[in-house]
């Protein structure tokens, strides 16, 4: 059985950090955590399951910390969480079955992250990340921030999911301070990071700035998964910026990069929505259903079966079709059966019709 060597870099984490590590030490074989200047109680906890323990200066580089963390390895496997990632009892049986299958001839292994949830706790939104990586192969870290490995190798994909627990409850600067450094420091930006630093704009309520700047990336040869989501936050900040014909062209820009995505589809959906064409968003809510899940970059799988079925719902309802209305509230449910979305249509569903025939999602 191959041996693994969990790499971290973490300042201030104990709230987290011990939960991190108490979920994936039975899979791995060495410990290598770097701590970039924490003023809590993160290096006791980190030294009660660290192997090896560094203090290393934090430079506004998460790329060249964690390479620091990579460089002290001597597992024949790399693998890599943030503090507030766990591994789930049911994907630490998963990791476990999976190291038991790794000889050496598996290069790079990419996991699904799952980073949003519904109000039950299922995933609805992950992406596959580069989580676990033959040590022998030149694989290294580059980015000041939203920093991505640079792999070698064959690719193989599993199923053992990492999960995300923030605790946090407002969103950050950091991470866009440190791209305002670079760009004061004259540093060249990548396509990756212009587009990072668009969405890092947005989150921060700078539309004007965001909307510059994803135009900027999308000048570029940048991913064509990033190119989907720039289109998309494109239209957000045009939504905010109040230019509805701009919104819906960056819309119509992303179909032209193949395949079209169910995200931008229910983002057209909204669009006629909002302007009470409900026969057009309904072609755009139907598309999406039909779509097959693209596991390419972000996957907002709601996109794929709650949105737009709630999406047609509320239009064949407003073209007075009510029955199909409540059958499309119905398959809504299906996907997330606690969403209050769905609870409350179904109390509207029963208000025009006192004994609907509810298994059959049939209300008059």
């Amino acid at each position: 059985m191959a041996t693994i060597s969990l790499c971290m870099i973490v300042k201030d984490e104990e709230a987290v950090l011990e939960r991190c590590l108490t979920s994936v030490f039975p899979a791995v074989d060495e410990i290598i955590i770097a701590d970039t200047g924490s003023q809590d109680h993160t290096r006791e906890i980190a030294a009660k399951y660290a192997h090896k323990l560094l203090e290393i200066p934090w430079e506004n580089n998460f790329a060249a910390a964690r390479n620091a963390s990579f460089s002290k390895a001597t597992g024949e496997y790399l693998m890599w969480l943030d503090a507030d990632d766990v591994i789930l009892p049911e994907d630490l049986t998963k990791l476990l079955q999976l190291k038991e299958k790794l000889n050496g001839t598996q290069d790079v292994i990419m996991l699904p992250y799952h980073t949003a949830f519904d109000e039950a706790g299922r995933p609805v939104f992950t992406c596959y990340r580069e989580r676990i990586l033959r040590r022998s192969l030149p694989h290294y870290w580059e980015g000041r921030v939203h920093e991505v490995i640079v792999h070698a190798g064959r690719l193989l994909y599993a199923d053992a999911a990492v999960t995300h627990r923030s605790i946090k409850t407002a969103y950050s600067d950091r991470n866009l301070r440190i791209y305002e450094k670079q760009k004061a420091l004259g540093e060249a930006f990548t396509p990756r990071d212009l587009f990072y630093y668009g969405r890092e704009l947005y989150y921060n309520k700078r539309y004007a700035d965001a909307e510059k700047v994803l135009n900027a990336f999308l000048q570029k040869n940048g991913w064509i998964a990033d190119q989907v989501e720039a289109y998309k936050f494109l239209a957000y900040c045009y939504e905010i910026l109040q230019m509805p014909e701009k919104r819906l062209d960056a819309l119509l820009h992303a179909l032209r990069l193949g395949m079209p995505r169910a995200g931008i589809c229910c983002e057209l959906g909204r669009f006629w929505t909002e302007r009470e064409d409900y026969a057009a968003a309904l072609f755009w809510y139907q598309t999406a259903m039909k779509l097959p899940v693209d596991t390419q970059g972000f996957i907002a799988l709601d996109a794929y079966g709650f949105l737009p079925a709630l999406g047609s719902c509320v239009c064949y309802d407003r073209l007075g079709d009510h029955e199909k209305a409540a059958q499309y509230n119905q398959i809504a449910g299906q996907y997330r059966p606690d969403s209050p979305e769905y609870l409350q249509n179904l109390e509207y569903f029963s208000s025009l019709c006192p004994n609907p025939r509810a298994a059959d999602g049939i209300y008059c």
